[in-house]
């Protein structure tokens, strides 16, 4: 084998279509696309979501409801994630949760619930615990505290 022998696999690559070369080749004249109008022309490319001048359906459809930009980012933490991170003794809070990269950086609350079985005795602490997670929590011997209120909250 030599280096200018070598080439593509077979059925591997395909010939392109060569366009605007005559009425011989299929793809001449207009070269496939049709006649006139705006799709026909170089460059021609229409907006997202634009019908061709018909009301769009995103304008069609009624708003809805609202976001809060001021409403704190909550990321929801099961006991089944908590038992496969963490071992007996550890205390489970949101630097605790940042460190094992469980949560983003931009979480400011978290809520603990039941989901899954809890596996190990940790201290949890949280901005809210559901009634089933509690009860698991102080069952397998881990203690629950109230996270630091900050002065500007």
């Amino acid at each position: 084998m030599k280096l200018n022998e070598l080439k593509p696999a077979e059925g591997a690559t395909k010939t392109r279509k060569r366009l605007g070369r005559g009425k011989g080749s299929g793809l001449g004249k207009t070269s496939g696309r049709g006649e006139k109008g705006q799709k026909s022309r170089s460059g021609a490319r229409s907006r997202r979501g634009f019908e061709g001048g018909q009301m769009p359906l995103v304008r069609r459809l009624p708003k809805r409801g609202f976001t809060n930009i001021f409403a704190p980012a909550i990321q929801e933490i099961g006991l089944g994630l908590i038992s496969t991170h963490f071992q007996d003794g550890e205390t489970v809070c949101l630097e605790s949760l940042r460190d094992k990269k469980l949560v983003g950086h931009r979480i400011e609350k978290i809520v603990v619930l039941a989901s899954g079985e809890l596996t190990a005795k940790v201290n949890v602490v949280a901005d809210r615990i559901t009634k089933g997670a509690r009860e698991a929590i102080l069952a397998r011997g881990g203690t629950i505290q109230e996270p630091c209120v900050k002065a500007n909250e």
